[in-house]
C-alpha cells in the first residue's frame, strides 16, 4: 500500500470517529431539545381549557418569557465555548474557574431580567393590551421569574458539561424535568390532589418548580460523576474575576444580539403577516409552529458542533476543527432532507394537527398553510446548516463577525426582501416567507465561506 492510500484511509477513519464523536453529543442535546419545546405546547393546551383569558394572556406571557430567556442566555453560552477548549488543552484549572464564573454570570444576569418581568406590567399597558390580559399576565410574570437563574444555571452547564462530550444526562434530566412540569402545572393550575387552583400564577410555579429540579440534578450529577467531580468548581467560589466575566461577556453578547437579530426577523415578519389578515396569520402561524419544532433538530446539534470545534481548537488542530464542522453540516443536512420529504408527505396532516380540515371555512387557510409549509421544505434544510455553521464559528470563538453578517443578511436583506415581495409585489405571507429566508440562505453560504477560511 503506497502513501497516499494510507493517507487517505487515515483521513476516512478520521472522519468515521469525528461521526461517532458528533453523534453522542448531537443526539441527546436533540432530543433534549425537542423535549423542552413541548412543555410550551402542553402548557398552550392547558391555558386553553382554563379560559380563552387566560390562553391569551398566558400565550403572550409564555412567548414573551421565552424569548427573553433564549437572549439572555447567549451569555452564558460563552462559558460551554471557552470550557471545549480548555478542556481541548488540557487546562484542568481554567475549566474549573471558567465554571466558577459562568455561576456568577448567571446569577448576575438573573436580577435585571427578574426585575424587567417584574414590571412587565406597564409594559403591555404601553402596548395597548387588554387590561384583563395584562392582569393574569403579570401573575405569571411573579411566579414564573422565580425559574430565571436556575434556567440560565442548566444552560450554562449543558455548555459546560458538553465540552466533556457528556451529553447523554442532558436527555435525562430534560425528560424527568418536563415530566415534573407537566404534572406540577396540571395540579396547581387546576387545583387538583388539595391544592387550590392557581390558575395561570399555579403554571407559572409549576414551570419555576421544574427549572429548579432541573438544575438541583445536574448539579448532583456533576458533582457525582467520575471525570467531572475532578473539576472542582465549587472551591473558592466566593471569587469574582472581572477578567474573566469580561471575557465572557465579549464573547456571549454578540451571541445575545444575534439571537435578537434572528428572534426579531420572524417575530416582524409574523406582525406583518398579521396585517394581511386573520386567515393569513392562522396560517403563518400553523407553518411558523411546525419549522420551529423541527428547527430544534438542528439547534441541538448547533451545541455540539460548538463543542466539537472548540475541542480541537484547544488542542490547536486547524484540520480537526475543520473536520467537525463539515461533518457537523453534513449531518445537519441530511438529516433536515429526510425531515423535509416527511413535511412534503404529510404536510396537510400536519395541518390537521391546528385546524378541522373538513370545515369549509378553514379552506382559505388550509391552502395557504400548504404553500407556506412547501417553501419550509427547502428553507429548514437552509435553516439548519445556517445555525449549525454559524455554531461551528462559535467553536472557533468568532462571535462578532457572525453577529454584522447576521444585522446584514437577516435585516438588511430578509426583511426588506420579504416585505418587498409582500407588499409591493403582492405575493402577501408567500413572499415574506420566500424573503426571510432568502435572508437566511445568503447568511448561511457566508457562514460557510468564512468557516472554510478561517480553517485553512
Amino acid at each position: 500500500m503506497n502513501w497516499r492510500s494510507l493517507q487517505s484511509e487515515a483521513a476516512k477513519s478520521a472522519v468515521v470517529i469525528e461521526i461517532r464523536a458528533f453523534l453522542n453529543l448531537a443526539v441527546p442535546l436533540a432530543i433534549a431539545q425537542l423535549a423542552q419545546f413541548s412543555v410550551g405546547f402542553v402548557d398552550t393546551i392547558m391555558m386553553g381549557h382554563l379560559s380563552t383569558e387566560t390562553l391569551a394572556a398566558g400565550g403572550l406571557a409564555s412567548s414573551t418569557f421565552q424569548l427573553m430567556l433564549t437572549v439572555i442566555s447567549g451569555f452564558v453560552m460563552s462559558v460551554g465555548v471557552l470550557a471545549a477548549e480548555a478542556y481541548g488543552a488540557n487546562q484542568k484549572g481554567r475549566i474549573e474557574h471558567l465554571a466558577r464564573q459562568g455561576f456568577w454570570l448567571s446569577l448576575l444576569l438573573t436580577l435585571p431580567l427578574m426585575t424587567v418581568l417584574w414590571q412587565t406590567g406597564p409594559i403591555l399597558r404601553g402596548l395597548q393590551q387588554p387590561e384583563a390580559v395584562v392582569q393574569l399576565a403579570q401573575q405569571y410574570f411573579l411566579w414564573i421569574s422565580a425559574g430565571v437563574f436556575p434556567a440560565l444555571g442548566f444552560a450554562m452547564l449543558r455548555g459546560y458539561v458538553s465540552a466533556f462530550s457528556l451529553a447523554n444526562v442532558v436527555t435525562v434530566i430534560v425528560m424527568i424535568g418536563t415530566l415534573c412540569n407537566i404534572a406540577g402545572n396540571y395540579v396547581l393550575g387546576f387545583g387538583k390532589l388539595g391544592f387550590p387552583r392557581l390558575g395561570l400564577a399555579g403554571l407559572g410555579l409549576g414551570s419555576s418548580l421544574s427549572l429548579w429540579l432541573m438544575f438541583g440534578l445536574f448539579l448532583v450529577y456533576i458533582l457525582r460523576q467520575e471525570q467531572l467531580r475532578r473539576h472542582r468548581f465549587w472551591r473558592q467560589w466566593q471569587r469574582l474575576d472581572i477578567g474573566v466575566l469580561r471575557r465572557l461577556m465579549a464573547i456571549g453578547l454578540p451571541i445575545a444580539i444575534t439571537l435578537v437579530l434572528e428572534i426579531g426577523m420572524f417575530a416582524a415578519v409574523s406582525y406583518m403577516a398579521g396585517s394581511l389578515g386573520t386567515e393569513v396569520l392562522a396560517a403563518h402561524q400553523i407553518a411558523f409552529q411546525t419549522m420551529a419544532l423541527l428547527f430544534m433538530v438542528p439547534l441541538g446539534m448547533s451545541y455540539a458542533v460548538t463543542a466539537r470545534v472548540g475541542l480541537c481548537l484547544g488542542k490547536g488542530d486547524l484540520s480537526g476543527a475543520r473536520r467537525a464542522g463539515y461533518v457537523a453540516i453534513a449531518i445537519a443536512a441530511l438529516t433536515l432532507f429526510v425531515e423535509a420529504i416527511a413535511l412534503v408527505i404529510y404536510r396537510r396532516s400536519i395541518i390537521g394537527l391546528f385546524i378541522d380540515l373538513q370545515a369549509p371555512q378553514n379552506a382559505p387557510v388550509i391552502d395557504l398553510a400548504m404553500s407556506l409549509l412547501l417553501i419550509a421544505v427547502t428553507a429548514q434544510v437552509i435553516d439548519g446548516v445556517q445555525r449549525v455553521t454559524m455554531s461551528a464559528l462559535y467553536g472557533l470563538q468568532d462571535t462578532r463577525v457572525p453577529m454584522l453578517m447576521s444585522a446584514i443578511a437577516f435585516w438588511g436583506i430578509g426583511l426588506t426582501s420579504g416585505y418587498a415581495l409582500c407588499f409591493w409585489v403582492g405575493w402577501g405571507a408567500v413572499g415574506l416567507w420566500i424573503g426571510q429566508y432568502t435572508g437566511i440562505a445568503v447568511a448561511g453560504v457566508i457562514f460557510v465561506w468564512r468557516f472554510h477560511r478561517m480553517t485553512r
